[in-house]
């Protein structure tokens, strides 16, 4: 297995103190970068070592913070405070240029070279930046089909990959037309692949004191989600070394 090393950073974004957790390979030389963003309750560990394996796969890898460290354990007080952030894109894009800029002041990290990844309100994140015109070579989402401001996504200048459950009621049929449509009319080279049988947040383990209606773990999706990231990553941001 490659030798990984991880620290934590804290930084400045959104009146807060974000804790995010940076993961390098092996080695010294510059590599392709890549943002992991986390869903509404928080960083945990699942998106520690989400960053873990993409350093494994050769990738400088930053997840980072929304909360100001804290994992929101009560579903209401989650709600709370993602959803005004949902609402306001720059916050969301204060927050991702934050931890963009930690990334990009990573000695190993190839600055002409960073994808954004995210899930859930990690993956809006995520869009926001394209929206904003940020230079990313990919935008990976899991639950993350919001629609921005019009006339914004024509300055998305990547690829954009969607996942989403068929049975999310968070993200249903209708927020996956509007999405689809936002792409469409601003020309850029999307994909949304649609889980069979996956509610929200089907990618992330289960968690008992956060289980709320709608939401489910199914491990095959979240497998094969999780490969259809590298994939894109590969295709993308391949690693060379």
């Amino acid at each position: 297995m490659t030798t990984v090393t991880t620290r934590t950073v804290a930084y400045p974004a959104d009146g807060l103190t974000m804790i995010g957790h940076l993961a390098l390979p092996a080695g010294a030389d510059r590599r392709p970068a890549v943002l992991v963003g986390p869903e509404g309750p928080g960083l945990n560990d699942f998106q520690r070592r989400r960053a873990d394996a993409l350093a494994e796969l050769g990738y400088v890898a930053l997840a980072f913070d929304i909360n100001g460290g804290r994992w929101f354990t009560d579903p209401e007080e989650m709600l709370a405070h993602t959803t005004p952030l949902l609402a306001d894109p720059d916050r969301m894009r204060g927050i991702g240029h934050a931890a963009l800029d930690v990334l990009r002041a990573e000695p190993r990290t190839d600055p002409d070279r960073i994808a954004a990844v995210g899930y859930g309100t990690g993956g809006a994140i995520g869009l926001e930046l394209g929206r904003d015109g940020v230079d990313l070579r990919a935008i990976g989402t899991i639950n993350a089909l919001t629609t921005g401001r019009p006339g914004e996504a024509a300055r998305i200048r990547c690829p954009v990959w969607a996942g989403v459950g068929s049975e999310d009621p968070i993200m249903p049929p209708a927020q996956r037309d509007a999405f689809t449509a936002e792409m469409q009319a601003a020309g850029v080279d999307w994909r949304l692949v649609v889980y069979g049988g996956a509610l929200h947040a089907f990618h992330h383990p289960p968690v008992d004191h956060t289980v709320r209606p709608g939401v489910g773990y199914h491990p095959r999706h979240a497998q094969r989600a999780w490969h259809d990231i590298v994939d894109l990553l590969a295709e993308c941001l391949p690693v060379t070394e």
